[in-house]
């Protein structure tokens, strides 16, 4: 399948057709890969990743899937570019425009990748942003599909910091047609106008109490409490105990409830072992379908 869009920054750049369309051929790509290998659907086309921070999930699942697609990837971090140096992010984009078919950066200003994208003649992907993580999100729902046989209808309950994850959790339920509730301590809540946008497709709630947010929830999400943007070494102290993850609080949702957390995860802060390691959890396969969703978003954005 083809996007409209030549980028992806935020899922709020998908239309919900598209959106369930890159999870319905990620799980397509997924069953023939596991059925007869790699598909080099992006023969001779090339991936270059910036990297400001250190990455282990979206680092190999881009670089791993654009190898099984059949391209090459170029890995960098601003340490090894001219970025380094002064050069400008406009003139960044402009220069690798010319060599390659894709940028997939992970940076911590949301407005680089802006940057990025605006002077950029090829496609600029979000692997993760102080705002966003569009990625993540896709194979998430990738999940769910795979655990639930269905998406839309479904209530998710997000507990923990309202950050960049959440963000686009928020989106991405109203994307595909779930109910979510989102329990943050004061202060921690995500973007009021992802809040806003969201509301006007689905049902979206707001509390303080996690206890009312997991209540009859098909999927439980937490994430770390260490939010890529903070500096604050007290911040930990808001969270726990009440919002962490645990077994008490996960009784309260529903019984064939899952469990999923983007990773890495700080056991026995925002959850405990006990949940992350129990039978509802489905963070492995999460991870692996990085690999999928990060497949079928490369198929769809770079053009043959």
């Amino acid at each position: 399948m083809k996007l409209k869009t030549q980028n992806l920054l935020a899922l709020d750049e998908l239309s919900k057709k598209e959106f369930n369309g890159v999870i319905d051929y990620a799980i397509k790509l997924k069953k023939e890969f596991k059925k007869s290998g790699n598909s080099p659907i992006l023969k001779n086309k090339s991936l270059t990743m910036i990297f400001q921070k250190p990455s282990t999930r979206t680092r190999i699942s881009f670089e791993i899937g654009m190898t099984q697609l059949g391209g090459t990837v170029v890995n960098l971090s601003s340490n090894d570019m001219q970025l380094s140096r002064g050069e400008t992010i406009e003139d960044t984009a402009k220069t690798l425009s010319r060599y390659t078919d894709c940028i997939m950066a992970r940076v911590y200003d949301h407005s680089i990748l802006e940057n990025l994208a605006k002077n950029a003649t090829i496609p600029v992907i979000n692997g993760l942003s102080d705002s966003y993580h569009p990625c993540q999100i896709l194979a998430d729902f990738v999940t769910i599909k795979e655990k639930k046989k269905k998406i839309s209808g479904l209530k998710i309950a997000w507990i923990g910091d309202g950050n960049n994850v959440c963000n686009s959790m928020l989106i991405g339920a109203g994307l595909a047609g779930c109910k979510i509730s989102i329990a943050t301590p004061k202060g921690f809540e995500p973007f009021k106008n992802i809040v806003k946008n969201v509301s006007a497709l689905t049902d979206v709630e707001l509390t303080n109490d996690p206890s009312r947010t997991i209540a009859d929830a098909d999927v439980v999400v937490t994430d770390t409490f260490d939010s890529i943007h903070n500096t604050d070494k007290n911040r930990i102290k808001k969270f726990l105990p009440k919002f962490q993850v645990n077994s008490k609080l996960m009784t309260l949702a529903n019984s064939d409830a899952i469990f999923m957390h983007c990773l890495p995860a700080k056991r026995d802060q925002e959850v405990t072992s006990s949940v992350i390691d129990g039978p509802q959890s489905v963070v492995w396969d999460e991870a692996e379908n990085r690999l999928h969703s990060q497949k079928a978003l490369l198929a769809s954005l770079i053009r043959a």
